[in-house]
C-alpha cells in the first residue's frame, strides 16, 4: 500500500477534520499507525536532541505539538472499534495493543525527554509562564514521574513489558465480553413468554432475532446486571432466563471465560504497582486522583454501604410482602424478580408505571426537545443536523453546534442502537480535539445501546435510556466547551473521579418543568405529560435507592478489593474473591446483585476506570451540590449556564478541578445534598 492511497496519513478535508471514513478501509490502519509511531517518535528524538538547554517552548511546548497524525489515526480507529467491532477490527486492534503501549513507553519512559521536563519543571517558579502553560508544566512532570521515567534501564525493560502484556490482555478481555455477550442472547420462540412487554420492545426483539435468523424474539443483553425488560415481563422463567445468561457472561468455563484474563491482570497490575513504588494498584492510581489515596475512596465507600444496604433490605421487606399478599404460591424474592416487583410497589406508592410512560418518550423528540433544547436554553447554542456529512456507521448521526452568536462550535456524533459488532454501556468519545495549538475544533461522539425497532416504528425510550442520553450529552457538552491552548487538556482530559461530575449535573434537566413539557409528549397524539404524573416521579426519586446504590457501591468495592492486593497475592477463584469481598463490606444479598462481576467488570477491565469506578459517587458529591446551586439560584438560566460553562465546562483539564469547582460554587462540596438524594441521610 503506498502512502498516496491511505486517507489517514493527511488530514482530512472535511468539515471540522472529521475523518472521511466514507474512504478509510481496515487495511489502511495498522500501515498508518507505523508511520505516525515513527514520525513521533522523530519528533520526541529532535526535542531530546535539542543542543540548548530546556525552555517551555523547546521542550514541553515541541512535546505537545507531536504525535499530532498519531492522535488523529487513534482517534478515528478506536471510535469504530468500540462502536463498530468487526472481526477485521478485532483483529487490528489485538495486533495494535501491544504496539500502542511500546510506543507510549517509549516516550513517557524516554531518559533523556524526562530530564528535559525535570529541568523546566525545577524552574517553573521563575519562568514567564501563564496559569496553563505552569499547569502544564507540573502535570507533565508528575505523570511522567508515576509512570516510572525515573526507574533504572533494568526496571524500565520489566515496566516495558508489563504495559504491553496488560494492552493485550485488555484488549482480549473485551473481546470475550463481546463475544460472549452475543452467544448469551436469549432466544425466545413464543411471544406468550415475553408477556409484558410494549409493541416497541417486541419490535426490537423480533429485529434482533430477524438480523441473525431466528424465528420469535430474541432479547440482547445489556452491560450491567440484569435487563430494562426485567421490569415489565410477567412470566418469571423469561426474567430467570434473562437474569442467568447476564449473570453468566465470560464466566462460563469457554474459550471467552474472562477469569484467568483478568486474574492476570490484577496480578501484573500490581506487579506494576511495585516496581513504580506503590504498596497496591489502587495507590498508584488514586495518587493522581482528587481521592488521593485508597483509603479516601474506601472510607466513603465503607461509610455509606450501611445505610445503602439497610434501605436496600427494608425495600426488599415491602418486595415479600407484595410477593406473599399477591401471588397464588409465594416464592422467595430473588434478584431477578427485583425490578417487576419494585414496579409493582411504584405502581401502588406513587400510581406510576415506568413502563407505560414509553410513548412520551420518543427517540427524536427526547433529542431535539429535550436534550438539544435545555443546551440552547442554557447555554445559547444550536444544533444543526449534517446528513451530508458520513460518519463511521450508517446509524451515526452528524450535527453540527453553533455557539449563540452564530459561531461554528463543533461536531456532535449520536449512535444511539445497539448491534453486535458495539461494545455495552453507553460513553463519550472525542473524534477530534479542540486545542489553540494545533488550530483544531471539538468532534465528539455519543453512544448508546437502546434496542431499534422494526422499520416504521418509533424509538421509543425507557425514563432509565432518557437519562443515560442526558448524560452522556453532558460528557459531549465538556467535550465541546472546553476551550484550551494544550491538547494535553483537551475536552474530558480531566481527573478520572471528576470527569463524571459534569454528565452527572446534565442528568438535572430531565424533569425540570420547562424541559419535560416540550420533549414529554406522546408520540401519536402529542398530549403532554400529566403534570400529577410529574409530581409523583419527582416525589418517587429516593425510591428504590437502596437498591440502586448498594449495587452500585458492591460493584466499586470489588473494583477496590481486586486492585488493592498486593503483588503475589493468589486469590483462588473469582467466584470465592467476589463473595469474601463483599460480605467484608457488607453488600452480599443475593437479591441485590453487584451492578457488574467481575466477568464482565468492561470498566475496570478494559476500560479506563481500574480502581476508579468509586468515581461516579466520588463526582456525584459534586453534582449533587452543583444541583443545589443551580436549584438556589434561579435554574435554567442563560446566566447560570455561562457561570457553569466558563468556570468548569469551559476549562477542560487546564486547571486542578478542585480549584475550578472552588472558582465556581465559592466553596468546597458539601455531602449532605448527595446523602438527601440517595435516601441515605436516614
Amino acid at each position: 500500500m503506498t502512502d498516496d492511497v491511505n486517507p489517514l496519513l493527511v488530514p482530512s478535508t472535511l468539515p471540522y477534520a472529521l475523518p472521511d471514513y466514507a474512504s478509510i478501509r481496515p487495511e489502511h490502519y495498522l500501515p498508518a499507525f507505523e508511520q505516525a509511531f515513527a514520525e513521533q517518535r522523530g519528533e520526541v528524538r529532535r526535542i531530546t536532541m535539542v543542543r540548548s538547554m530546556p525552555t517551555f517552548e523547546n521542550t514541553i511546548e515541541a512535546l505537545e505539538r507531536s504525535g499530532e497524525m498519531l492522535e488523529r489515526i487513534a482517534h478515528a480507529f478506536y471510535t469504530v472499534s468500540s462502536a463498530d467491532a468487526t472481526p477485521e477490527i478485532q483483529e487490528i486492534e489485538e495486533r495494535l495493543a501491544p504496539l500502542m503501549s511500546a510506543h507510549e513507553d517509549a516516550i513517557t519512559l524516554d531518559a533523556a525527554l524526562y530530564w528535559r521536563v525535570s529541568q523546566v519543571h525545577d524552574q517553573v517558579d521563575v519562568l514567564p509562564l501563564d496559569d496553563e502553560q505552569r499547569y502544564l508544566v507540573e502535570r507533565h512532570h508528575r505523570e511522567m514521574t508515576l509512570a516510572g521515567a525515573g526507574l533504572d534501564d533494568e526496571a524500565k525493560g520489566r515496566l516495558t513489558a508489563l504495559n504491553q502484556r496488560l494492552s493485550t490482555l485488555s484488549t482480549a478481555f473485551e473481546k470475550n465480553l463481546l463475544t460472549d455477550t452475543n452467544d448469551l442472547a436469549v432466544h425466545f420462540t413464543d411471544a406468550a413468554e415475553l408477556d409484558g412487554l410494549g409493541d416497541g420492545e417486541l419490535s426490537a426483539a423480533a429485529r434482533a432475532a430477524a438480523d441473525r435468523g431466528l424465528e420469535g424474539h430474541l432479547v440482547t443483553l445489556p452491560l450491567f446486571t440484569g435487563h430494562p425488560y426485567l421490569a415489565s415481563l410477567r412470566v418469571r422463567e423469561s426474567r430467570r432466563r434473562i437474569m442467568e445468561a447476564s449473570r453468566a457472561r465470560a464466566s462460563r468455563g469457554n474459550a471467552n471465560d474472562n477469569g484467568a484474563v483478568l486474574a492476570e491482570i490484577v496480578a501484573l497490575r500490581a506487579e506494576r504497582a511495585a516496581l513504580l513504588g506503590y504498596p497496591s494498584h489502587a495507590a498508584a492510581v488514586t495518587a493522581d486522583e482528587t481521592a488521593g489515596s485508597p483509603e479516601a475512596v474506601e472510607r466513603i465507600l465503607r461509610e455509606l454501604a450501611p445505610a445503602a444496604a439497610r434501605n436496600a433490605a427494608a425495600e426488599k421487606e415491602a418486595l415479600q410482602g407484595i410477593v406473599d399478599a399477591e401471588e397464588p404460591a409465594p416464592f422467595r424474592i430473588e434478584a431477578h424478580d427485583w425490578a417487576f416487583y419494585t414496579e409493582r410497589a411504584r405502581q401502588q406508592l406513587y400510581d406510576i408505571d415506568a413502563a407505560a410512560l414509553r410513548p412520551w418518550f420518543e427517540a427524536e423528540r427526547v433529542l431535539r426537545d429535550g436534550v438539544f433544547a435545555a443546551a440552547t436554553r442554557l447555554y445559547g447554542v444550536t444544533f444543526a443536523e449534517r446528513p451530508d456529512l458520513p460518519a463511521y456507521h450508517p446509524d451515526a448521526r452528524v450535527f453540527e453546534v453553533f455557539n449563540e452568536d452564530g459561531s461554528e462550535l463543533g461536531l456532535y456524533v449520536l449512535d444511539l442502537y445497539t448491534r453486535d459488532s458495539k461494545r455495552g454501556g453507553a460513553w463519550m468519545n472525542p473524534i477530534v480535539s479542540q486545542s489553540r495549538l494545533r488550530g483544531t475544533s471539538p468532534v465528539v461522539v455519543n453512544n448508546l445501546n437502546v434496542a431499534k425497532p422494526g422499520d416504521g416504528q418509533p424509538t421509543l425510550l425507557t425514563l432509565d435510556e432518557v437519562t443515560t442520553l442526558f448524560h452522556e450529552f453532558g460528557h459531549a457538552l465538556h467535550g465541546l466547551f472546553a476551550v484550551v491552548t494544550y491538547p494535553h487538556f483537551a475536552g474530558t482530559n480531566v481527573f478520572r473521579d471528576f470527569v463524571e461530575f459534569p454528565s452527572q449535573v446534565n442528568e438535572m434537566w430531565i424533569l425540570w418543568p420547562e424541559v419535560l413539557d416540550d420533549y414529554a409528549r406522546h408520540h401519536v397524539t402529542g398530549e403532554p405529560l400529566d403534570p400529577a404524573i410529574v409530581e409523583r416521579l419527582q416525589a418517587s426519586e429516593t425510591f428504590n435507592q437502596g437498591f440502586a446504590t448498594s449495587e452500585y457501591l458492591a460493584a466499586a468495592w470489588l473494583d477496590q478489593a481486586w486492585h488493592l492486593l498486593p503483588a503475589g497475592t493468589d486469590v483462588g477463584g473469582v467466584a470465592a474473591f467476589e463473595a469474601d469481598a463483599l460480605a467484608d463490606i457488607g453488600l452480599d444479598d443475593p437479591a441485590v446483585p453487584t451492578r457488574y462481576s467481575s466477568n464482565y467488570f468492561a470498566h475496570v477491565f478494559s476500560g479506563g476506570y481500574s480502581a476508579g469506578y468509586y468515581s461516579y459517587i466520588w463526582s456525584e458529591v459534586l453534582d449533587a451540590d452543583t444541583v443545589e446551586w443551580f436549584r438556589e439560584s434561579g435554574g435554567l438560566s442563560r446566566e447560570n449556564g455561562d457561570r457553569f460553562r466558563r468556570l468548569l465546562l469551559g476549562v477542560g483539564g487546564a486547571k486542578d478541578p478542585l480549584e475550578a469547582y472552588r472558582d465556581f460554587r465559592g466553596r468546597d462540596a458539601e455531602i449532605a445534598p448527595l446523602l438527601a438524594r440517595r435516601g441515605l441521610d436516614r
